[in-house]
């Protein structure tokens, strides 16, 4: 079974994710927990997790389109350019920010990861371009 972890360190976000196999009713088994500054999804059938630690988001992310407004193949799209060019970034610490790019990104566009966490990864990448004025697309 693959691991997939995703740490972002920019103030701290981590995400975590691993599959092997799909499964289209996984949002009924998803736990979510909010506290603070930080937001963990989990679905244990799929064996992932995304937390996301970092100040603001969470007031950021209520005033963004809610969820069902983008469609889940879209956001893997846009999602899967991000990590890729987030990874470039990573692997050029001359060029940019280490700080601001810490750790790759294992991301696998194979992986069916579920709404919720491309949904996460979706926003948490917008929160991202905007507060730090970066552009990965």
């Amino acid at each position: 079974m693959k691991k997939i972890i995703l740490s972002i360190l920019v103030i701290a976000a981590i995400i975590g994710c691993s599959s092997s196999r799909k499964d289209t009713n996984n949002i009924k088994r998803q736990k979510t927990a909010i506290a603070n500054d930080t937001i963990r999804i989990a679905n244990d059938s799929l064996e992932y997790e995304i937390t996301i630690i970092e100040p603001g988001f969470q007031f950021w992310l209520s005033s963004q389109p809610p969820r069902g407004y983008y469609a889940q193949s879209a956001m893997e799209i846009t999602n899967n350019m991000r990590v890729i060019e987030y990874n470039l970034r990573v692997q050029n610490p001359l060029r940019y920010d280490p700080t601001l790019y810490p750790w790759r990104i294992a991301y696998d566009n194979k992986i069916d990861y579920g709404y919720e966490v491309n949904y996460m990864l979706h926003n948490y990448f917008l929160f991202f371009e905007q507060k730090y004025n970066q552009r990965l697309l």
